[in-house]
């Protein structure tokens, strides 16, 4: 029974209605092209790759609903990352675990016969397989891990006896949600020698290229004096007053932030409300479209912690990200038009990029990778549109048949767009190119240029 302060749905229902009809016009426009191989060198691998992902669907649906049975938070993926290791090694691969001072990650890795590390590329291919506390697969990374060794095997199979050259690598990579598994992998070495990292996600549309904006968390703990809050206030400094001074300035901000940042906030104070607290925190996450903005926004919201202290007399302590901040996702364009072929193949319209709008948007620690090395991060439809991540009704169909669909759609195609990146120096060429327009960049030289 809904009530007079449930939001109105309003904004969400004329949301909808645009992508609605950005969707139709995509989709008109993409079946007015003609059909034929794009690709012709790779024509015979991609056939192979698409049946080899065919033919892996019963195990990748088990993958799907074991995981979605079983599932574990960060850090804690030691069953899910056994089942996985166990589908590979009944396929003839070893599995490295605990690799990258990561206890949960793992890597296997195909080479050609006469693979040579200095001329040949290497392409990774990542498998998510975290839980969210409480929600289970409610981000569907079972579909993730699902795809992600469908992929590896697809393309290794595809691959085995042709004459192309190169590495293929399968990591898993946990810790996503809420934490940064692949920035510590990163550090690590986990990139070293790749030339390319491909990996796809869950959502309500099939989209090539779609926003993921930057995070970074910071913990704020105002230390001031207890007191009688009656019989003597004027003792007292409220470490309360001061966060709850930090809430409204952060409110007070919004109107002068980009639409697409976001902060969100809940604070903590107090025993008793007799006594004047002594101590209060606040837990933040700070989000914002670009690298630069991100740290412009962590700046402004440490004035507003540092001011909220001064006016209320009290001590603050900010500490910014126990785990490593994640970075917007770079969607390297040349080939994520690989990938739209692929599943136009599959029968499914990659949509592109702003077509759902970019304040519909998550953060991921793909995003580190994608300023490390050319990658792709495209959504695959796995539940209807309204259906939102993070949610009891998107951890459902994370178990679905429609998954375990996008499970073998998205081997296929991360599995092609791996061939291509290995069989063709001119798609390469085009990455490399534009991935070179805005350069490498580290979480550490990020947080350097910002305290210089």
């Amino acid at each position: 029974m809904s009530g007079r302060n449930d939001p109105s749905p309003a904004y969400l229902q004329a949301m909808e209605r645009a992508i609605a009809q950005r969707v139709s016009a995509a989709e008109s426009a993409t079946a007015q092209q003609p059909v034929g191989e794009d690709y012709p060198g790779q024509a015979a691998l991609w056939r192979r790759a698409s049946e080899l992902a065919d033919a892996l669907r019963n195990p990748l649906s088990d993958i799907v609903a074991d995981l979605h049975a079983h599932p574990e938070t960060a850090f804690a993926e030691h069953r899910s990352m056994d089942v996985l290791a166990s589908l590979l090694k009944d396929r003839g691969f070893a599995t490295r675990r605990g690799v990258y001072g990561v206890e949960t990650a793992f890597e296997s890795e195909w080479t050609s016969a006469a693979y040579d590390p200095a001329i040949h590329p290497t392409v990774a291919l990542f498998a998510e397989y975290d839980a969210l506390p409480g929600l289970g697969h409610a981000c569907g990374h079972n579909v993730i891990a699902a795809a992600g060794i469908g992929s590896f095997l697809a393309a290794v199979g595809a691959l085995e006896g042709s004459e192309v050259q190169g590495r293929v690598l399968l990591q898993g990579t946990p810790a996503e949600e809420g934490h940064s598994g692949k920035e510590y992998m990163i550090r690590g070495g986990a990139l070293d020698g790749v030339d390319a990292a491909l990996m796809v996600h869950g959502f309500g549309y099939d989209i090539g290229s779609h926003a993921w904006v930057g995070r970074r968390t910071v913990t704020a703990t105002f230390r001031g004096v207890a007191a009688h809050a009656s019989s003597q206030p004027f003792m007292g400094r409220n470490a309360l007053d001061a966060a709850s001074l930090a809430y409204q300035g952060i409110g007070l901000m919004r109107q002068q932030m980009p639409p697409s940042d976001r902060i969100h906030a809940i604070m903590s104070g107090g025993d008793r409300p007799s006594i004047i607290p002594d101590q209060a925190q606040m837990q933040i996450y700070v989000r914002s479209l670009g690298t630069q903005t991100l740290l412009d926004l962590s700046a402004r919201l440490g004035q507003i912690l540092q001011g909220a202290a001064l006016m209320a007399g009290v001590e603050v302590d900010i500490e910014w990200d126990q785990h490593p901040m994640t970075l917007p996702v770079r969607n390297n364009e040349s080939l994520v038009a690989r990938w739209t072929k692929t599943q136009s193949q599959r029968g499914r319209t990659a949509l592109p990029a702003g077509t759902v709008p970019d304040t519909v948007a998550a953060s991921t620690d793909f995003g580190n990778v994608s300023h490390l090395v050319p990658g792709i991060h495209p959504m695959v439809k796995v539940s209807p549109a309204e259906v939102a991540l993070h949610t009891k009704d998107f951890a459902t169909w994370a178990n679905s048949p429609a998954a375990v669909d996008a499970a073998v759609d998205s081997a296929a195609g991360l599995a092609q767009v791996a061939i291509d990146f290995l069989a063709d120096p001119t798609l390469r060429d085009q990455a490399h190119a534009e991935f070179a327009r805005d350069g490498r960049v580290t979480v550490e030289e990020l947080l350097g240029r910002a305290d210089s």
